[in-house]
Formats: C-alpha cells, sequence, structure tokens
C-alpha cells in the first residue's frame, strides 16, 4: 500500500525527530541512576577515604540523580554489614587486606564485588627520609644505609644516638616498627625508638624537621597529607616477605622478629552487588575513578593546609581537578556537577 504525500511527509518528519532524538535519548539513559533505592556511600575514618565518599557522593547525587546517604563507616564494620545485609552499597577505599577471607567468600557468593582499584598503585608504607638529606647523602638508598649513619639523626634527647620517629601506642605500625626495629638490631647501633604520643604529634615531627631541613628518620603511610605536602623519600627495606610480617604485626607471635618490606595493602571501591545490577551506569561510574597515591595526597594537602573536612575538600577537588573527574562522567553528568558547585 502506497502512502498519500501528505501522510508520507508526516511518516518523513517522525521518522527525522526520531533519529534526530535518539543521542539524546541514549546521554539521558548513560546518566540517569537507574535506581530508586538510596546508595548509602560509607564514609571511613581516615581521610582520604572520607574525601573519596564526598566526591563520589556529589557526583552521584547532582550529576546522576541518586538519592545518597553518606553514612559512617570502618573497615570492618562496613564491610560486615555490606556482606550480610547489602548495605552501605559502597566502600569508596576498602583496605581488604585485613578482612580477605570473608571478602574473598563474599565475591565468590555474588554478595559485593570490586568495582575498581581506588588506589591504583596501591597503598605506601614504610620508612621515610627527606629528599634534602639524600640529595646531600647520595649514598642513603636502604634502611641499611641509613642504619649505619646515626650521627645523621640525631635524637634531640640523646645527641650520642641516632632516632627513629615510630607510630603512637597502640597503632597497628607501632608493632611492625618495632619488630623491624628489633630484627635489624638497631639498639646495640646507636638507635632509639621513639613512639609518639599521638599521630598528631608524629605530623608535628615531620612537619618541624621538614620546615628547618633537618634530617629525620621516620615512619609514614600513603596515601596522606603528609607526603603530599612533604618531599620524602621511601628508603628500601628488601623484599616483602608476608610470613615474616605477619609475624611482625602480631605480639604474641613466637618467632623472632625478622626483616621485611611493608607489604603495599589492596585499596579497592567495594560495592554492594545490586549496584552492579539495579544501577549500571553507577557502576559504570565507580570502575573509573581511580586514583594514584600521588594524586590522592595532593586533594589531602588541601584539606590540611586549609582545615576542611572532608566535604569541603572533595567540592575542591571537583572545582580544581576537573580535567581529572569529568574523565569518569558523560557530558550531561558533568554539566550537572559544575553547575551544583557554583
Amino acid at each position: 500500500m502506497m502512502l498519500k504525500s501528505g501522510g508520507m511527509a508526516a511518516a518523513i518528519a517522525v521518522a527525522l525527530l526520531s533519529a534526530t532524538s535518539l543521542p539524546a535519548l541514549a546521554q539521558e539513559a548513560d546518566s540517569a541512576c537507574g535506581t530508586d533505592r538510596t546508595i548509602d556511600i560509607a564514609e571511613m575514618t581516615w581521610p582520604s577515604a572520607a574525601a573519596l565518599a564526598h566526591i563520589h557522593a556529589i557526583i552521584l547525587e547532582k550529576g546522576f540523580g541518586c538519592n545518597v546517604e553518606i553514612v559512617t563507616g570502618d573497615t570492618v564494620p562496613t564491610s560486615s554489614s555490606m556482606l550480610t545485609r547489602g548495605s552501605p552499597a559502597v566502600a569508596p577505599e576498602l583496605w581488604t587486606s585485613t578482612i580477605q577471607e570473608p571478602w574473598a567468600k563474599g565475591k565468590a557468593d555474588g554478595k559485593v564485588v570490586e568495582l575498581a582499584d581506588a588506589i591504583t598503585d596501591g597503598t605506601v608504607e614504610g620508612w621515610f627520609i627527606p629528599r634534602y638529606v639524600q640529595t646531600a647523602h647520595p649514598d642513603i638508598k636502604s634502611v641499611q644505609d641509613v642504619i649505619a649513619r646515626p650521627e645523621l639523626f640525631k635524637d634531640p634527647e640523646d645527641s650520642s644516638k641516632g632516632r627513629l620517629y615510630s607510630c603512637p601506642p597502640g597503632w597497628a605500625c607501632e608493632i611492625s616498627t618495632g619488630a623491624l626495629f628489633e630484627a635489624l638490631g638497631m639498639k646495640d647501633k646507636g638507635w632509639n625508638l621513639f613512639s609518639p604520643g599521638s599521630g598528631g604529634a608524629l605530623d608535628a615531627s615531620i612537619a618541624r624537621a621538614f620546615t628547618r631541613e633537618e634530617p629525620i628518620l621516620f615512619y609514614y603511610w600513603g596515601p596522606t597529607a603528609v607526603l603530599g605536602k612533604y618531599d620524602a623519600v621511601q628508603l628500601d627495606l628488601g623484599p616483602t616477605k608476608p610470613e615474616v610480617y605477619e609475624c611482625n604485626t602480631n605480639r604474641d607471635c613466637d618467632d623472632k622478629p625478622g626483616v621485611t618490606a611493608y607489604p603495599s595493602s589492596p585499596a579497592v571501591v567495594g560495592t554492594a552487588s545490586w549496584i552492579k545490577t539495579d544501577a549500571p551506569n553507577v557502576a559504570g561510574y565507580l570502575a573509573k575513578v581511580g586514583l594514584t597515591n600521588a594524586e590522592i595526597s595532593e586533594i589531602l594537602v588541601y584539606g590540611d593546609e586549609n582545615k576542611a573536612d572532608a566535604a569541603a575538600t572533595a567540592a575542591n577537588f571537583l572545582k580544581t581537578k576537573e580535567d581529572r573527574w569529568t574523565s569518569w562522567v558523560p557530558a550531561e553528568v558533568a554539566a550537572k556537577v559544575k553547575a551544583s558547585l557554583n
């Protein structure tokens, strides 16, 4: 059957309208949240994870139009709740090394998924010196090199000894650093192990040394504002020996402490499995959000220098690093997020 000329014209018009609207409809589909369920995001107790939680909350709420809620989190309770209840829905920086068995089982059972590495080059943990010290003494590259030079890192309270700044009492790194101090025989080689009273006291000691360009040997980890702000060099501790490290972090281990590098702990974007099935756009976004150690440390420097909370730190990242985060989302989502920030 042939269409009359008027009918033909109308059909062509409809076809053209449909063709031109298809890209817009596809773009809208790509930028939709896809679920009416509240996406609760765990704000962990450390600065990097807290900032990431707020970055993702802003993008998902303002850009994708999701119902978002920030909830208090920490590694063990967050993962446990996610595995049993599917909530929180998102853990933006989940360190899985301390929850290996239940997390692996949860993935195998289809209860949770890992969408990306939150820290693409892995976490950092070890002993550091300022770069200006290494520049002045280029032969110092390893912990063994440092141990031979206690006179360079004088203890302010005992100038005849060198000082290693350890972790505050009660932190896991206090145990591991003390074990390494013993395994390396540092006490007999002219060193004192100094335990600061708090994380703030450790940071203050590091800041004072860098400001005065004085030598300092200290334990630290990343990503953190300290490693983002100060040019520190990580010393070579040799290969990582998992069995030795496990013993070094356990006060009840019967074996003697051994020498090992600190392992790099996986830090992933973990989600309840329903995110992938019910909100594929959200899952697609979260699969792209990995940042390097240096990038996250840089984010934290702003928070540290401006005494900003996690929400303000996140907003600053979105305002100043558009070239970075806009690559994670469709243009329409990026435009909505930018508008919300203004």
